[in-house]
């Protein structure tokens, strides 16, 4: 929990928002939430957007935020998994009420601009 630990909060959005907040996050969560657990070039393959570094420092925020679970598996060439721990499943309906929101919002004024998302 160092990610937020060393961090001053004025209040608890500010610390929800610091542990969920960003870009990236939220779908990196998203995919683990809806699809379980995956490797890293998984994660990397669904958000092709995402750098390497990108990827790799918001996972390791997730790891230290007690969000996800990191598995190393003694094998060669080495396997890591991600998935969620219970503190990052409950987030889930969270996520699922801004997606929601979000897609109301999209067809109500943005007269469908932005791509719906596949995951649902």
């Amino acid at each position: 929990m160092r990610h937020v630990a060393q961090k001053t909060f004025n209040c608890e959005k500010e610390l929800t928002l610091s542990i969920i907040g960003g870009k990236w996050k939220m779908l990196i969560l998203w995919h683990l939430g809806h699809e379980g657990t995956k490797r890293f070039g998984q994660l990397k393959a669904m958000m092709p957007n995402i750098t390497h570094r990108i990827l790799v420092n918001q996972l390791r925020e997730l790891e230290e935020d007690l969000i996800i679970h990191r598995e190393v598996y003694p094998v060669v060439p080495p396997k890591v998994e991600y998935s969620l721990t219970d503190k990052g499943r409950s987030l889930m309906p969270i996520l699922e009420a801004m997606y929601k929101w979000g897609k109301e919002y999209r067809e109500l004024h943005l007269n469908n601009q932005i791509k719906e998302c596949k995951t649902l």
